[in-house]
């Protein structure tokens, strides 16, 4: 009897889609993976896969580890990755989820998701507050010390958790970050238990910012951000009706791939 073998995952019409093809199965991993390996997943030919690596590493698609025998994903993809995220959210019904926000709030108000080791700011909408810290959608901000970064890693499981911090640099931004990995682990099931994280001073001095995570996303966030003279911690404890209002908004406009703005349920 003859038996079937499982359908190549590495398909498509033209050399191109099959290097696409491969970049995707590449980027849909947790993991960091190895010629052998996708040689045992694809059943392709080792010099086949070989070249098809070289040819996406040379392009800054992927990138090699030291070890000479890992690849993961290179800067060029996830920066394409990261401006498809900034491009779909700026005009569309995010932010005009997000400006309502902002109305309701009075202080400026971020979407966010993680990339690599850092934080990266998805949409913004700056409050009409003279006194503020201005950041640009793009900007990038430490995993450790951020709120969104907080309650993002607070959704890992410790492994993952770890192996992620081990390799980021937990700097001392000010005399309330913390850097030892025990107590942010006591952080991160404070954050599980409440629902919230809360950066207070941690990154900047003076700048307070509470964060939510959007319901069915693991690395999507809404915070709010101000001085702390304006928004002291207890008082961002009561943003979070409307911040969870608006990520329930939000779980809603990607649920529907909706295109129109939707408002936040007052």
């Amino acid at each position: 009897m003859e038996l079937l073998r499982e359908p190549d995952p590495i398909n498509g019409d033209t050399p191109t889609m099959r290097l696409f093809s491969l970049l995707e199965l590449i980027a849909a991993k947790d993991q960091l993976v190895s010629l052998q390996g996708l040689v045992e997943e694809t059943g392709l030919p080792k010099p086949t896969l070989h070249r098809m690596l070289q040819q996406l590493e040379g392009a800054s698609l992927l990138i090699r580890q030291a070890d000479g025998r890992h690849y993961g994903t290179g800067h060029r993809l996830r920066r394409l990755a990261e401006n498809l995220l900034l491009n779909a959210t700026h005009h569309g019904a995010r932010h005009a989820v997000l400006r309502h926000l902002v109305d309701e709030l009075g202080e400026s108000c971020n979407v966010t998701t993680l990339s690599g080791n850092e934080i990266v700011y998805l949409d913004r909408v700056e409050t009409p507050e003279p006194l503020r810290f201005y950041l640009r959608p793009g900007s990038r901000v430490p995993i450790h010390c951020s709120a969104s970064g907080k309650m993002i890693l607070a959704q890992m499981s410790p492994a993952q958790r770890r192996k992620l911090l081990a390799h980021a640099p937990l700097k001392q931004y000010t005399g309330k970050t913390l850097t030892d990995l025990d107590a942010l682990d006591a952080e991160f099931t404070r954050i599980r238990r409440d629902g919230f994280a809360l950066d207070d001073e941690e990154f900047l001095p003076g700048l307070v910012c509470v964060a939510v995570l959007v319901p069915g996303r693991a690395n999507l966030c809404v915070a709010v951000q101000a001085p702390v003279m304006r928004l002291t911690p207890d008082k961002a404890l009561q943003t979070l009706p409307a911040l969870q209002r608006a990520a329930e908004a939000i779980s809603r406009v990607d649920a529907e791939g909706a295109s129109e703005p939707e408002s936040v349920p007052s």
